[in-house]
């Protein structure tokens, strides 16, 4: 008779195999999906005897997935940002890492502010960047707003799931288009738009391209359409002095900056990955000089 921990081993030996880089986190990750457990309840019970085949089999059919390309992400419905567990699925985007250096700043700039904040998650996807910092800013208000309703359900599952719904408000809104009518004003609008050139969609690689929504990955013919749209018509409801702050692609650095620019905003700051490449982009609206 196996026991758990004897078929999660198979299945990473498989992956290992296969050339899977994180074959052992994987494996961990299909195993507690398999037995709706956490990981580490899963770990904890790795060693009982399994009762019948229905785990190896989940087990087996979820590793012929990976190894068709599939991320594991989507495979198990589940993943974890900024140490939140997050449900995915392929209406939105599976969170990276670059993208927790700009929640990380956002929940600085947040503590950082006068009073309780008011923060727009623009292009929200699952909701990873609103949540994170509703998780961590006491007191904050946080928005969601997302032009996919599919998205937008999954944001309000996350919501729930992390207990953070006192917080939160989900929002149907397209970044392209002006803001929604009595949406109000906010400290800071935080937004990690489609940025992937169009001719690139094409090129990119067969776990992203082939699986993930390419309406959350298309930012247009220079991979920009997204941020000039959002600097030149969402700074109607940032208030005076309040911040933009962007997620872009590793050459859009510059191009970023000056849109920002060109549209009002000042003190533009420029902050880097773990991998030193230049990802986060943050502006402040320029407040009006009183006439002396």
């Amino acid at each position: 008779m196996k026991t758990y921990s004897d078929i999660y081993l198979a299945a990473g030996k498989a992956l290992r195999g296969a050339g899977v880089e994180a074959s052992n986190l994987e494996a961990r990750l299909m195993a507690a999906a398999a037995t709706g457990k956490t990981v580490e309840e899963f770990l904890r019970d790795a060693r009982l005897y399994v009762g019948d085949d229905s785990f190896e089999q989940a087990m087996n059919a979820m590793v012929a997935r990976r190894l068709q390309g599939e991320p594991v992400a989507y495979i198990t419905g589940l993943w974890e940002f900024h140490g939140l567990p997050l449900i995915i699925t392929p209406d939105v985007l599976i969170p990276r890492d670059d993208t927790e250096v700009l929640a990380e700043r956002a929940i600085a700039h947040a503590k950082s502010a006068e009073g309780n904040v008011r923060m727009l998650d623009l292009c929200c996807g699952s909701g990873c960047i609103g949540l994170a910092a509703a998780a961590e800013v006491p007191g904050i208000r946080v928005v969601m707003a997302d032009d996919s309703e599919r998205a937008l359900a999954i944001a309000r599952q996350n919501a729930l799931k992390n207990c953070l719904t006192r917080s939160v408000t989900c929002l149907t809104a397209d970044a392209l288009q002006a803001p929604p009518m009595l949406l109000g004003q906010f400290d800071l609008i935080v937004s990690n738009p489609p940025y992937v050139r169009t001719e690139e969609l094409a090129l990119l690689d067969a776990s992203v391209r082939d699986y993930e929504p390419v309406a959350a990955l298309d930012g247009g013919e220079d991979g920009l359409t997204f941020y000039r749209a959002i600097a030149d018509r969402w700074r109607a409801v940032l208030k005076p002095g309040g911040a933009l702050m962007f997620e872009c692609g590793e050459d859009q650095s510059r191009a970023v900056e000056s849109i920002l620019l060109d549209n009002g905003f000042t003190d533009i700051e420029t902050g880097k990955d773990t991998r030193g490449i230049e990802r986060v982009v943050t502006g402040r609206l320029q407040t009006e000089e009183k006439e002396g």
